[in-house]
């Protein structure tokens, strides 16, 4: 078919896309690479359509279809989408998306390369055409402003055929297979879907199960992305469909596999949906008041929300009582220090699923039982502080023990549980002793971000403190603001009083003595949680936790928002690899263990300014290693192009 004929089907209604399909998910990465393949005459694919009655079935977009019957585009939105934006200007009426993505496309008739709009490089180079602009004005006229300008120029004959290559792309031939017959019903349709739209954006486990429910259910989707946009609005931004479908499968079916939604009813299903907010949402007020986590950025772990939801969705919307209450949360931190879900997510979540059974009784410990199998010993130790960096599974856990024991801001002398919101009063991180001290004595990047570097304190005391070592402004805080017992705000931190250990020379030692002392203090924290002695005080909400230093994690977070740009995985950062006890081995500076196209490609690292031992872990674990952003830049590109090719893997 051709696309001038596909698009005006479209704009007749002749030519519809299912409710059950997804969103438009492509990246001006991928927009530039299909639109090269279409301009060098590449094979990019056919189009797979459903050819169905219009009686009964659900539409993406607010323009009915036209009556009778209507071809629905199964297989194709992508490249369709891309190309309709691109030709008329404005998206097709049952786009849902990012419009910017096919907004602003250039071609640069010399380079033949597409390129999105960049002021200054392409504002003076008049080589550079407007592909919307173009394909509306055609190329006859396109081709009389070219001789205007160039007509003596040697490359304009050159220039005209790539004119005319060009705007051919409208008239493109497309092969459409069609799925037709009584026998094809919706049920059929989907997992056709399921099974053919393996191309360009790739679908997780949890976009199939969904794509199954949305065919029973077509708002589901709908319905799912406004909780979560109502928990992101609440400081709660990294949940993701997968994972409030995880929560949904889990209440529902006391299983962790979307296998086991097959059976489940509409009704069923929409009802579990909003059960699971009301469960989700009083384990999230219950760890906001008990351990002061209030924002995704300091969330101990998410999949362990999961049976303690589960356990609230079972005891009609709450917590039996408080020493419940607080065996639950002793289970869901030492969950989330032991990395009980960092291998198989769904093996362990179906195991701890199952321990919360119907008779509403205690599971914590059948839960720990688990824990244990798998840890062995649960006392924290010194060694355990040992990880570096935001992404590490204690950073959050020394946020928790700052927040719940009565920690007092040094300036102010304020308990950080107890803040009220204001600029210069939510949560900082903290280094104890500067970065950038200790990059000039050449201290490694480990060292210099580990955890036992880290504390907290409020924006108006770390800008105080400013860059200055710990021997210059401990002595002043250590004598402010002292409790009738004599204790100031600096020893509540679990830092070592000893004047000697507060010098850059003696760096290591301090790591070392900081360590133990917070080693003791979680101990003695999962104590009082586990025995029910923990005081009863509300802890403040507070606005997100920001960290205000500017190196590596600054790097890798720019790339990070890149790569998520070209529509790969966002990965994990500073990703730890532990071995089967638990124990960390190394801390990836980020990572993607499923690969960027999730499942699809191999396991991929980026590690700057690692040790070889960093990296020779990494490879033994499977990992592709790349030691520079550029490389790093380079290896997604070639994803990209090789995925729009038919091909995701960039080895094969």
């Amino acid at each position: 078919m051709n696309l001038s004929v596909i698009i005006a089907n479209i704009d007749q209604g002749a030519i519809a896309l299912p409710q059950f399909q997804r969103g438009y998910v492509w990246s001006t990465a991928q927009v530039r690479s299909f639109m090269d393949a279409l301009y060098r005459g590449y094979p990019v694919g056919s189009l797979l359509t459903w050819q169905t009655s219009t009686e009964g079935i659900d539409f993406k977009g607010n323009t009915p279809p036209q009556p009778g019957s209507v071809q629905l585009l199964v297989d194709g939105q992508q490249r369709i989408t891309t190309l309709y934006g691109l030709i008329k200007g404005v998206p097709p009426p049952f786009f849902e998306g990012t419009a910017k993505v096919i907004q602003g496309l250039r071609f640069h008739l010399e380079d033949e390369t597409f390129e999105f709009w960049q002021p200054v490089k392409m504002r003076a180079d008049p080589l550079w055409l407007d592909v919307t602009e173009f394909f509306q004005m055609g190329a006859g006229v396109a081709i009389a402003r070219l001789t205007e300008e160039y007509k003596d120029h040697p490359q304009f004959a050159t220039w005209i055929n790539r004119l005319n290559r060009l705007d051919s792309i409208k008239t493109r031939e497309f092969h459409v297979e069609q799925i037709a017959g009584d026998d094809k019903t919706i049920d059929v349709v989907v997992d056709i879907f399921n099974r053919v739209n393996t191309g360009g954006t790739k679908l997780s486990k949890g976009d199939l199960a969904l794509a199954k429910i949305c065919a029973e259910w077509p708002e589901a989707r709908t319905e799912m992305r406004r909780l979560l946009d109502e928990w992101a609005q609440n400081g709660f931004d990294d949940f993701s469909l997968d994972w409030l479908l995880r929560v949904v499968t889990g209440l529902l079916t006391g299983q962790a596999r979307f296998v086991s939604l097959a059976g489940v009813t509409p009704s069923e299903f929409a009802a579990a949906l909003k059960r699971a907010k009301k469960a989700i949402d009083t384990v999230l007020n219950e760890i906001g008041a008990r351990l002061g986590v209030n924002d995704a950025s300091v969330l101990p772990n998410a999949f362990a929300l999961l049976p303690l939801a589960r356990f609230v969705d079972l005891s009609g919307g709450k917590f039996s009582d408080p020493a419940q209450r607080d065996r639950l949360l002793y289970w869901y931190l030492q969950a989330s220090m032991w990395g009980r879900y960092a291998g198989n997510v769904e093996t362990a979540l179906t195991q701890d699923l199952s321990a919360v059974i119907n008779d509403s009784s205690d599971p914590t410990d059948r839960l720990l039982a688990y824990l244990r199998r798998q840890r062995g010993d649960l006392k924290v130790r010194p060694g355990d502080f040992w990880g570096y960096g935001r992404g590490s599974r204690f950073y959050p856990i020394l946020y928790v023990l700052t927040r719940v024991t009565g920690a007092r801001d040094w300036g102010t002398g304020v308990p950080l549980s107890k803040l009220t919101l204001g600029a210069q009063t939510n949560l900082e991180v903290h280094h104890i002793f500067p970065k950038s001290l200790l990059y000039e004595a050449e201290y490694s990047r480990a060292e210099v971000n580990a955890i036992a570097n880290f504390t907290f304190l409020t924006k108006e005391t770390n800008l105080a403190i400013s860059n200055r070592q710990p021997a210059e402004y401990l002595p002043k805080y250590a004598a402010l603001h002292k409790n009738p017992d004599g204790d100031s705000p600096v020893a509540g931190h679990w830092l070592p009083l000893e004047p000697s250990l507060w010098e850059i020379s003696t760096y290591r030692d301090f790591l070392e003595r900081r360590r133990v002392l917070l080693a003791d203090a979680m101990n003695a924290l999962l104590n009082e949680l586990h025995s029910g002695h923990m005081p009863e005080t509300l802890i403040e909400a507070i606005g997100r936790v920001s960290d205000t230093s500017n190196d590596e994690e600054a790097i890798v977070a720019d790339l990070k928002a890149w790569i998520v740009e070209q529509g790969l995985s966002s990965g994990t950062s500073e990703h730890e690899i532990t071995d089967a006890n638990g124990t960390v081995l190394a801390v990836l500076d980020i990572a993607w263990p499923a690969g960027l196209q999730t499942g699809l490609s191999e396991p991929v690292a980026l590690l700057l300014n690692e040790p070889p031992e960093t990296i020779k872990i990494a490879n033994d674990h499977g990992y592709r290693v790349l030691t520079t952003t550029e490389a790093m830049r380079d290896y997604c590109a070639t994803l990209i192009t090789l995925g729009a090719m038919g091909s995701p893997d960039p080895n094969t």
